[in-house]
């Protein structure tokens, strides 16, 4: 009888494994560890990550100020600023391509609440690097509707910090503010969201635009980004340099990128006749306005504001490779996505003043 050879088996091939930056949630330990590189499914790209920012929430994620909404995960992989390049196509993904430039949105419809079946803005979005895993990693997932193309004169570094750092404030003072030529603005905390914040509001033609920060080298950058006044809001002169500025009416707007609650009662404090203030700094803290009946006699208002609205990524992205908008002096600096611990160290401490530190795998 004839012998047949026997099929020579191989092993299988390892799984591809990357370094990420993962938070276990409970109790909150985060460390960069070794994982497998995750494969689209339908409707998903696999994106190999560029560019990822780091941002003030990440903080609050790991020290357990902030708790993820919607996950139900042990733990997650920061970082919902993020930029790259599509690594791999998922199942029944169309009009996107392998090695397109994108920008990732910070988050994502949950394709399953009422709105979401009635094609209406979705109430429970959920939040990248927050409820499903993010960008401080060697590659992430993305659903497709989530990408945004990146033209090649943008630089990975610069469109990653567009869905958040430029994005929240632009759509805070342009949507939610409905900032008008010629009103005046103040904005307190001149950090990663206030400093484009500053920006923006220059942008669209803001008069005057006070900053007001407790950190000197903060209120020097106000000024070089376009404020027209910058102050110290532990001044006992405040209220009165702030109405010199104004004419003696008052801000027409307010912007609380702190998050502090003596910031909201000096800011309301501060609003004229028919005067906004915008809450966009994110505190667990009751909300008080120390003088009521003044509140209500101006007609004054308050707006609670989150992340960004519909197009303004894309608004921003048109803006910055158009050169409308320079956000080369936002980037404070790049370190490797394995130091990723002294990242969140160094933005914790404001070693540097950074606006924002970006991860680079």
């Amino acid at each position: 009888m004839e012998q047949r050879d026997e099929p020579i088996s191989t092993p299988e091939e390892s799984p591809r494994t990357m370094l990420a930056g993962r938070l276990t949630l409970n109790p909150r330990r985060f460390a960069v560890e070794e994982v497998p590189v995750p494969r689209p499914g339908p409707g998903e790209v696999l994106v190999a990550v560029k560019a990822s920012g780091v941002c003030l929430s990440d903080i609050h994620l790991i020290d357990g100020s902030l708790t993820p909404p919607f996950n139900k995960s042990d733990a997650v992989t920061l970082g919902h600023e993020t930029a790259g390049v599509i690594e791999e196509i998922g199942p029944g993904v169309t009009g996107w391509t392998v090695g397109t430039r994108v920008a990732l949105q910070a988050g994502q419809a949950c394709g399953l609440c009422p709105a979401c079946l009635q094609r209406k803005p979705c109430p429970e979005v959920r939040t990248r690097g927050v409820d499903y895993d993010g960008g401080w990693a060697e590659f992430t997932i993305a659903r497709a509707d989530t990408l945004i193309a990146i033209p090649d004169n943008l630089p990975f570094d610069q469109a990653a910090i567009i869905p958040d750092a430029v994005s929240t404030p632009y759509s805070a003072i342009v949507d939610t503010g409905q900032l008008r030529p010629g009103q005046a603005v103040g904005i307190w905390g001149i950090g990663g969201l206030g400093a484009h914040g500053v920006r923006i509001c220059r942008m669209a033609g803001a008069y005057p635009i006070i900053a007001l920060d407790p950190v000197p080298s903060a209120r020097e950058r106000a000024l070089s980004f376009g404020a027209d006044l910058a102050l110290d809001p532990s001044s006992p002169s405040v209220a009165e340099e702030v109405r010199a500025a104004t004419g003696g009416r008052g801000l027409d707007l307010a912007f609380d990128f702190a998050g502090v609650p003596a910031v909201r009662e000096q800011a309301a404090a501060l609003l004229g006749l028919s005067g906004v203030l915008v809450l966009v700094g994110l505190t667990p803290h009751p909300l008080t306005v120390p003088d009521g009946i003044g509140f209500s006699v101006k007609g004054n208002q308050l707006r609670g504001h989150y992340g960004s609205s519909d197009g303004s990524v894309e608004q921003l992205i048109a803006l910055s490779s158009g050169g409308r908008l320079d956000l080369a002096p936002s980037i404070t600096a790049h370190i490797p996505l394995a130091e990723a611990a002294e990242a969140v160290s160094q933005l914790q401490r404001k070693v540097g003043d950074p606006i924002r530190l970006i991860l680079v795998p």
